[in-house]
């Protein structure tokens, strides 16, 4: 019998600068995201244009299978990133719904 694959969570913090090259990159960007979403390896995705910084937790067996991943983004090239392995994954999309008695 094989060894289940343990998965841990992540949390990486992305730094991006944009040029005009930048934002046509976005369209295969956001592809390969919604796979990663649709396969269940990205948890959250979230962007910020304001402070040019991005935030995905996602699942993965260590660090390196994190950057594997972040390399495959067509917007790699424009990111500095840091990673952080997570403790606690919580919230409220993560816990059964509160049953009500009608």
């Amino acid at each position: 019998m094989d060894a289940e694959i343990l998965l841990k969570k992540f949390q990486v913090t992305i730094r991006f600068e944009m040029d005009d090259e930048f934002m046509t990159h976005v369209p295969a960007h956001r592809v390969y995201i919604n796979s990663l979403i649709e396969n269940g390896i990205i948890d959250q995705y979230l962007v910020s244009m304001e402070s040019r910084r991005s935030w995905i937790t996602l699942s993965a067996q260590n660090k390196i299978s994190v950057i594997e991943y972040l390399k495959k983004s067509p917007l790699y090239a424009y990111w500095k990133y840091e990673i952080d392995e997570l403790f606690l994954f919580d919230g409220q999309h993560y816990r059964l719904p509160v049953v009500r008695l009608n």
